[in-house]
């Protein structure tokens, strides 16, 4: 028995373990904590399965899906003794139970039962990767062969930012998400929180920089890195460093489209350069993809911080 087999053996115990412990928790806080630890196990199986893109995927949206989850419980507190009382029955946890437990079986069988070997484009992939002088074929597949739905993927990402914008009432529309900062003048903040929003950042911003400058050749990407950039915000801004900017300012709304303004205008140059929407001519598709992906990371880490901030609660002039 070898080491990896008992290190993919103790990561799959953990994560039927820590999803078993989310499911089975019995206040939010704890199944939110749960739903955390699953993701960053779950991060770890991808390492183990050579997916490190993934990987990296997974583990940034874990930890902004964290804090989206946490700010619900937290609003969700005061409530949860009441629906105590409203628990489903027995019978109904069992039916759902076992509904799961059938579902979770026909998808095992799928996976056990596929052909040998299984079908895969990558040998194609691999071999039309030099046209893109791309060393990472993650990166090639998004942004080359299926570059539309990436395109659109963005595009869903700032029409989200839209509908949660639009929840604040519209005497505050235009105005800034979130509470107001501590009062000026008033002495910076210690502790945990205060000392991690000092220290992280800086080292925050350049891995940010580096994934997004590595994807051409290596793991990493636009989404990877602009999380990352996400996180260092919004770590800033829970400890009163930095307040969320007003969603009016022109400044913001040209960063959130500037990113899927530039993947759209890249495609309609396809018409005139190669065969067709997002087609790049010989030689060009490295550096366009560049060109994509830098103000892809500054459009979707705006997003991205401004989905955890919430709806506008305070006027475009109210500051700390």
């Amino acid at each position: 028995m070898s080491a990896g087999f008992v290190l993919d053996a103790v990561v799959a115990a953990l994560l039927v373990a820590v999803a078993t412990g989310a499911i089975a928790a019995r206040t939010a806080f704890a199944a939110v904590v749960a739903f955390v630890a699953y993701g960053l196990v779950l991060a770890l199986a991808w390492v183990r399965l050579a997916a490190v893109d993934v990987a990296l995927t997974e583990a940034a949206v874990g930890a902004l899906t964290g804090v989206l989850l946490l700010a619900a419980a937290a609003r969700l507190r005061p409530s949860e003794a009441a629906a105590e009382s409203e628990l489903p029955s027995a019978g109904l946890r069992a039916a759902a139970a076992l509904l799961c437990a059938v579902v979770a079986a026909g998808l095992a069988a799928v996976v056990l039962a596929a052909a040998e070997p299984a079908p895969t484009l990558a040998p194609l992939a691999a071999q039309q990767l030099p046209a893109t002088d791309l060393g990472n074929p993650v990166t090639a597949a998004l942004l080359a062969w299926r570059a539309i739905d990436t395109l659109l993927e963005k595009v869903v990402l700032l029409a989200g930012l839209l509908g949660v914008w639009s929840l604040a009432p519209d005497r505050l529309w235009g105005g800034r998400p979130g509470a107001a900062l501590r009062a000026r003048g008033a002495a910076p903040r210690d502790g945990a929180l205060g000392l991690l929003a000092r220290l992280l950042p800086p080292i925050g911003i350049v891995v940010g920089v580096y994934l997004v400058w590595t994807a051409a050749d290596h793991p990493g990407g636009a989404f990877q890195g602009s999380t990352i950039l996400a996180a260092m915000w919004v770590l800033a801004r829970m400890a009163g460093f930095v307040d969320a900017p007003a969603v009016s300012d022109r400044r913001l709304r040209a960063a959130l489209v500037a990113g899927p303004l530039a993947f759209f205008a890249v495609g309609l140059l396809g018409f005139a350069w190669a065969d067709g929407f997002l087609a790049y001519p010989d030689g060009w598709a490295k550096p366009l993809i560049v060109a994509i992906e830098v103000p892809m990371t500054i459009s979707v880490a705006a997003t991205l911080a401004l989905l955890l901030a919430g709806p506008p609660a305070r006027g475009p002039e109210s500051r700390g």
